[in-house]
């Protein structure tokens, strides 16, 4: 099969490759710095030794199970430490093809581009539903593409690249339109800690054999190279995804779980609130800069990311690369996320120059 190289991996290389100073606004990585307990738990781990630099059990350390089953209010057994989030959504929707319910996934248009990628290594269909303006999803719009085909419905929320947060209502019609057709609604939580609105709801909310809900620790604890994520699964459909686990990894990273499982117990609420708070004041400034630029923009109710259209200037591959060498600003081109936004760029506000940045942008854009 013929895979595609994500053009994530483009544009980092062509950034990187600059005669300039670029500032990297292309990939997720968050700059603020994780809380004490990893770096604690580390420690600790350090001095254990033995039996406990081997293999720790597939499904996960029982304990961070344990942690994370009673902070989402599920029993442990449903839940799978996996590596990381993208294979947390590897096994979800690899799970939905195994039931032999169908062979579509039905996904949003703009798409976090690994959704499709993975469509494609599983040997299914995508079919695609336009967002509105504003990133948000009309269940009635999933439900017309929905059909007896459908394997599983794949969603993100808060939403990477519009910052979308769906509410109760539209989760709640979302499982039901899952259960309606004999789906599943796999849905990506991995930014639930970057929620501005206050509207987020988890699909874990909704009691039902059609949903599984996977999220990481890469983004709220700042640790994206530990590679410690999780899928929650209804009790039927677990045994099978922790076996793909199994063939797939045999296990996690015993070390990265062990400090995660510290950080979690340690850290504070404090923590979380101040990263949202900063992530906030990074989209006020970001935005008044673009509309200086003249430009439209995503005002995102969740996650990290400013996806923005500059005027006669689409967000095409080759402008990106004008970007970086004429601005000093690497984005995304809209084009790598579907069809709807293939004339804007997307930003990532995980660094400490989003405000030079954003200087730098309207600038150009005089």
């Amino acid at each position: 099969m013929d895979y595609e190289t994500p053009l994530f991996f483009h544009v980092m290389s062509y950034a990187m490759d600059a005669d300039r100073d670029v500032i990297d606004m292309v990939s997720g990585n968050p700059d603020w710095g994780s809380p004490p307990g990893i770096a604690n738990g580390l420690r600790e781990y350090a001095d254990l030794g033995g039996a406990d630099f081997q293999y720790p059990p597939s499904e996960g350390l029982l304990e961070l199970r344990e942690e994370i089953a009673a902070r989402r209010n599920v029993d442990s057994s449903q839940v799978i430490v996996t590596c990381g989030g993208g294979e947390a959504n590897y096994l979800a929707m690899a799970r939905a093809m195994e039931r032999d319910a169908g062979d579509e996934f039905v996904l949003t248009d703009p798409v976090y581009p690994y959704y499709p990628g993975k469509t494609k290594m599983l040997g299914a269909t995508a079919r695609f539903v336009a967002t509105a303006a504003d990133g948000q999803l009309d269940p009635e719009a999933v439900r017309a593409q929905a059909s007896d085909d459908t394997a599983a419905i794949v969603v993100n929320s808060p939403n990477n690249p519009t910052g979308a947060v769906y509410d109760g209502d539209t989760m709640r019609e979302l499982v039901a339109i899952a259960e309606e057709y004999d789906a599943l609604l796999v849905s990506d939580e991995v930014y639930d800690h970057f929620d501005f609105s206050g509207e987020f709801t988890s699909a874990l909310a909704f009691d039902s054999s059609h949903r599984v809900v996977t999220n990481s620790f890469s983004k709220s604890l700042a640790i994206t190279g530990f590679r410690v994520g999780y899928a929650v699964f209804p009790p039927e459909l677990v045994d099978v995804a922790k076996t793909r686990h199994m063939l797939t990894n045999v296990a996690g990273s015993r070390p990265s779980q062990y400090a995660v499982l510290h950080a979690l117990r340690e850290t504070e609420t404090d923590y979380y609130e101040e990263n949202r708070r900063l992530l906030e004041s990074r989209v006020e400034t970001f935005t008044e800069a673009l509309d200086e630029a003249g430009a439209d923009y995503t005002r995102p109710d969740g996650a990290f990311y400013v996806m923005a259209r500059f005027p006669d200037f689409p967000g095409t591959l080759a402008n990106v690369e004008r970007l970086v060498d004429e601005a000093g600003v690497a984005g995304m081109p809209g084009e790598a996320f579907g069809s709807s936004r293939d004339d804007w760029i997307r930003f990532a506000l995980v660094t400490p120059r989003a405000e030079e940045a954003a200087k730098r942008l309207a600038a150009h854009f005089e």
